[in-house]
């Protein structure tokens, strides 16, 4: 016989609200429903009961839905959204989660908009999964005694995230589990492309939300013995020498459009050092490859390299680059529909290595549109990245800013992985398991968005593969850091100098 549910679905206040909590009624497994009403909404349905909470990601919520879920299961919608539940959907979760042990259990799910239902499957949780924007779709079905547990060793009052708190508290306990079938049908209120919600994260208006969200990992990851202490290995960048204190790198694949402006946005630099461009053609056929090769010939900064091998992602490009005997000290990054913002850009990321020391640099963008006006969210300067927390709240966070730039031997040592997405991230968090990462916090990068950008509307399935991916690579990084912290081995004794060393 399966175990009973306890369901609290968001206070809507209109006709949705109805029509799902009339379906959780037709289950025999749904023993009571509780309204959660937030900015003072009290629209009452008959037989329900109302729980008043600030939002449905406060604390005080996790606290009070922990309270009142007397039954085995906890149902929780955490979404403002109807949901139709498909055929024996409860049955399916509880079975789930009994046959698991599961502390929450997740579904695919199908969108429905406009009477047209598409499928939306979501991905498998990992040990690195951190992303507090994960999707778990709508639904989750809660163990009671498990969240009980969470929600007791949370320690602080959350009022942005307690649910993902919550999570990741959860995780430590119990499996997080999904259900590779698609159980219910959610009525999607966001219409806008994956590329339009890229940067929600990073809109000004969520500082505090992005305080809270990394106070939440930077504890978990104290609590599975995965936090790295702000002590960094000590970079000597004077050694060894380099014909060329910079090179600009570019990855290029059929950008006949807008690799002329990247260069040229390089070959403008002002600079008191010495610097070139590496241009890995990874053959291009819309032309791309004349053009790079005309300002080769005109220009002997200028390197156009095309790969002996066929096989290679962007992060393979990058390898070719960082590796070729004319890469310079510092090798700097640039995708080929992007630009510099003016001619100070590269030695302010130069300067920036010396200032501080650091074996990477990272800076901030501002997006545009093709013809470099600003457009939404504006500038982006991921402040989230401090110099004491930077490392571990990297964990967190699905990109690491832009420009980024790299000293050269640490690359080289390093390797890049030979994919397309996600390779610049990989390579960041394991520079910062060592070393400290630079930071300017003035743009100096245009990151233009286009309909030729790769990440414009992604399908699910892409998407999907993306962040599966990144949480991938979360996953070996924090398999890394505990074992680093198990291993006994002692942090460098010498944090980073922050002061600008003699050159």
């Amino acid at each position: 016989m399966q175990k009973p549910i306890t369901a609290f679905v968001p206070s809507l206040g209109d006709e949705d609200t109805r029509a799902t909590v009339e379906q959780l009624r037709q289950s025999g497994l749904v023993q009571r429903v509780y309204l959660l009403s937030t900015g003072g909404r009290k629209a009452a349905i008959d037989g329900c009961h109302l729980l008043a909470v600030p939002s449905l990601q406060h604390a005080e919520a996790m606290n009070a839905i922990a309270a009142r879920a007397t039954t085995p299961y906890a149902l929780l919608n955490i979404h403002a959204a109807q949901v139709d539940l498909g055929q024996f959907a409860l049955e399916r979760f509880t079975g789930v989660a009994e046959a698991t042990g599961a502390g929450m259990v997740y579904a695919d799910y199908h969108d429905r908009k406009e009477g047209m239902r598409t499928p939306h499957p979501v991905i498998e949780y990992q040990f690195g999964s951190l992303r507090d924007d994960f999707n778990f779709g709508s639904l989750l079905l809660l163990d009671s005694v498990k969240m009980r547990k969470a929600v007791a060793s949370l320690k602080t009052p959350y009022a942005f995230a307690g649910f993902y708190a919550l999570r990741l508290a959860l995780s430590r306990l119990a499996p997080i589990v999904r259900v590779g079938e698609f159980l219910y049908s959610k009525i999607e209120p966001d219409a806008r492309k994956s590329g339009e919600k890229l940067f929600d994260y990073v809109d000004p208006k969520n500082r505090q939300v992005q305080i809270e969200m990394e106070a939440a990992v930077t504890a978990h990851l104290k609590a599975i013995r995965a936090f790295l202490a702000p002590s960094f290995t000590r970079v000597n960048l004077e050694r060894p020498a380099f014909a060329h204190e910079a090179t600009v790198i570019i990855p290029v694949k059929n950008r006949a459009r807008t690799i002329g402006d990247a260069i040229r946005s390089v070959l403008n630099q002002k600079a008191s050092f010495p610097f070139n461009i590496i241009v890995v053609d990874n053959y291009s056929d819309d032309g791309t490859t004349d053009a790079v090769r005309s300002f080769a010939e005109k220009d002997g900064r200028v390197i156009h390299l095309t790969p002996a091998r066929t096989d290679l992602g962007i992060g393979g490009c990058w390898n070719e680059a960082a590796h070729h005997p004319a890469c310079g000290r510092f090798a700097a990054q640039l995708d080929s529909d992007d630009l510099y913002k003016d001619e100070t850009t590269l030695q302010k990321i130069v300067d920036a290595f010396y200032r501080e020391r650091c074996a990477m640099v990272i800076g901030t963008y501002q997006m545009t549109n093709f013809d470099l006006q600003e457009i939404p969210p504006g500038v982006i300067d991921h402040r989230e990245w401090t110099p004491d927390n930077g490392r571990n709240n990297a964990l967190r966070i699905n990109g690491l800013g832009a420009p980024r730039a790299f000293f050269t031997p640490v690359l080289r040592r390093l390797k890049i992985p030979n994919v397309s997405y996600g390779e610049d991230y990989a390579l960041g968090l394991a520079i910062s398991r060592e070393y400290q990462i630079g930071r300017i916090y003035e743009p100096i990068y245009l990151c233009r968005r286009w309909e030729g950008n790769s990440d414009a509307d992604l399908d699910i399935a892409k998407l999907n593969s993306f962040n599966f991916y990144k949480d991938k690579l979360r996953t070996f990084e924090v398999m890394s850091r505990i074992r680093l912290n198990a291993s006994g081995r002692k942090a460098p004794a010498r944090k980073v100098r922050t002061r600008r060393a003699e050159r």
